[in-house]
């Protein structure tokens, strides 16, 4: 009954869309639009598209209606219509943000920097290109981007703060330190606690980074990355069970972190709920492609449910491509050791007992005092 009453409205629908101009079709879907009745906008641009698949503005329109509705993906593909019938710094800005919206950061970057050598004044593609640039690790490339701006706009807070971020988990943390004091004046916030505890997890210090954490969490618990922060501070004082907690509330409100999916997968593949742990860290690696960290886990995760194969070969990739990360070779010894091949086994085992040296006497460096 209900797909009959379906079908009879659509045929009516297009009957009435084509008993109505072009332009009033276009204006009643903009009317609609604006209105944030964006189902109704949406069929009109498409009844227009039928007739027009080649004019911009029905086509960006068109994007920028199935993205309200949260049709990110088909947005994406209108977007990307638009802009090859003409460049428009606006839309591919929109389109940057459906990407956003997806969770597929490294394409919003890859747009995002298009835009800003099309629109270098746009703030709102500054801001979300150092968003992005901060969730893929690439703090110096923050700080290249807004430095400029510390001293002409000193107010712009959203400026402030990721250039702060970005310094403080760049180990910057003395220029850090000023951006914060900038923040404090205005008062506690769980913006100054979180980079407090930021700067304080970077230097060690992790039971202080805690309650800097706790006290962000708590004036605002929807603060980007501050749960997935305090549930890394957590792990670093023993608190397994509450860091969990931490990354779990972290998903809870952005899904596409990828601190949070990194460490719950690594605690998942530690409970031995190995098919959860792959979940969260192949999504991990798809935020940040190639990410050693992560490969790490997941070539763990196989070694332990003895896909012995795979682990190999994800391994003995990882190894070629980041060849000082110690655990990494560590790991493909065991599994030598574990197929009997001792020659292989020993090598690796040589390979990494001489990186640890080398680390024990850089940390000696590190701390020995001036003489």
């Amino acid at each position: 009954m209900l797909r009959a009453v379906l079908v009879l409205w659509s045929a009516a629908y297009a009957a009435y869309a084509q008993n109505s101009s072009p332009q009033e079709l276009f204006q009643r879907g903009m009317a609609a639009q604006q209105a944030g009745e964006y189902d109704r906008a949406v069929r009109d641009y498409r009844a227009l598209v039928v007739q027009y698949p080649n004019v911009f503005e029905i086509r960006s329109n068109l994007g920028a209606s199935l993205a309200g509705e949260g049709h990110y993906s088909e947005a994406i593909a209108e977007y990307q219509r638009a802009l090859a019938l003409k460049s428009n710094p606006r839309v591919r800005l929109n389109l940057a943000l459906a990407y956003y919206k997806t969770g597929d950061i490294q394409k919003a970057t890859e747009t995002l920097e298009r835009v800003h050598q099309e629109a270098q004044d746009d703030q709102q593609a500054i801001t979300l290109l150092a968003d992005c640039y901060l969730r893929l690790g690439k703090n110096k490339q923050v700080i290249t981007l807004l430095a400029p701006y510390e001293q002409s706009q000193p107010d712009n807070r959203p400026f402030i703060y990721l250039l702060g971020t970005a310094l403080v988990r760049d180990g910057q943390t003395d220029k850090g330190q000023v951006i914060i004091d900038k923040i404090l004046r205005d008062g506690d916030s769980a913006e100054s606690r979180l980079l407090m505890g930021t700067a304080k997890y970077m230097v060690a210090d992790f039971s202080g980074a805690r309650d800097d954490f706790a006290k962000a969490v708590q004036l605002n618990p929807k603060l980007p990355d501050a749960f997935a922060w305090y549930g890394m501070a957590l792990l670093s004082t023993g608190d397994q069970a509450g860091a969990k907690k931490a990354f779990e509330k972290e998903l809870a409100g952005d899904p596409n972190n990828f601190v949070a999916n990194l460490h719950l997968g690594a605690q998942l593949r530690q409970d031995q709920d190995y098919p959860a742990a792959l979940k969260y860290l192949q999504h991990a690696l798809e935020l940040r492609t190639g990410d050693p960290a992560v490969r790490f886990q997941i070539a763990s995760v196989k070694m332990s449910q003895n896909r012995l194969p795979e682990a190999e070969h994800e391994l003995e990739a990882l190894v070629k491509d980041s060849p000082q990360f110690i655990e990494a070779h560590v790991a493909l010894a065991t599994l030598y050791f574990r197929q009997k091949r001792k020659a292989d086994g020993e090598r690796e085992r040589a390979i990494f007992a001489k990186l640890n040296a080398e680390r024990q006497a850089q940390n000696e460096v590190a701390v020995k005092p001036a003489q």
